[in-house]
């Protein structure tokens, strides 16, 4: 059974070398060459796979007493694969950037293009910043003229009670008078 491990542990050794050195030549290949390589890495990395997948069950076969040491190679494999997958998909994020920009491409057209969509958009941004400070002005002059309504409201109001006090008062010297006089009849 070790003879079955040690087996898929060198056929897993060579795969990961060439899937490393793949993942290397990636960025500098031509477009054409780069989309072959990808896929190819892609291919190698599914085999990768399978193979620990084997060791895995060649390991699960393996008595519990010696099993500990081939436990501890397996994590450490598997480790290996998780860095072969990462850097991968970094190499593949650096080729999608690569496509991207020469399906964008650079030439003086889109330049003149993005220029001109710049420039509507700075003028659209600031009409709206125009009509931002309008509005702000117009609700500034509003809430000054709610400020003075409120005041002369205020005014209006202490004028209002101050009526109605004197009110009062001429009506109590209306009450006494009226005692006064009805007092000076009976005498």
């Amino acid at each position: 059974m070790s003879s079955d491990f040690e087996g898929y542990e060198q056929d897993f050794a060579v795969l990961t070398a060439e899937i490393t050195g793949k993942i290397a030549r990636v960025p500098r290949l031509p477009p054409d060459e780069k989309k072959q390589m990808v896929a190819n890495v892609e291919k190698q990395l599914e085999e990768a796979k399978e193979l620990l997948e084997q060791m895995d069950l060649e390991v699960r076969e393996i008595p519990p007493q010696s099993r500990g040491m081939y436990s501890n190679r397996m994590r450490s494999y598997k480790q290996e694969m998780g860095k072969l997958e990462t850097d991968f998909k970094r190499s593949r994020i650096a080729y999608s950037d690569e496509v991207r920009n020469e399906l964008l491409g650079d030439d003086g057209n889109s330049s003149e293009n993005q220029r001109a969509h710049l420039l509507d958009n700075t003028e659209r941004l600031e009409r709206s910043s125009r009509r931002l400070e309008a509005g702000y002005q117009i609700a500034v002059e509003t809430e000054q003229i709610g400020q003075e309504m409120l005041e002369n409201l205020s005014h209006d109001r202490e004028k209002i009670q101050r009526a109605r006090e004197r009110l009062r008062e001429t009506d109590a010297n209306l009450g006494k008078s009226s005692r006064i006089l009805t007092g000076m009849l009976r005498r």
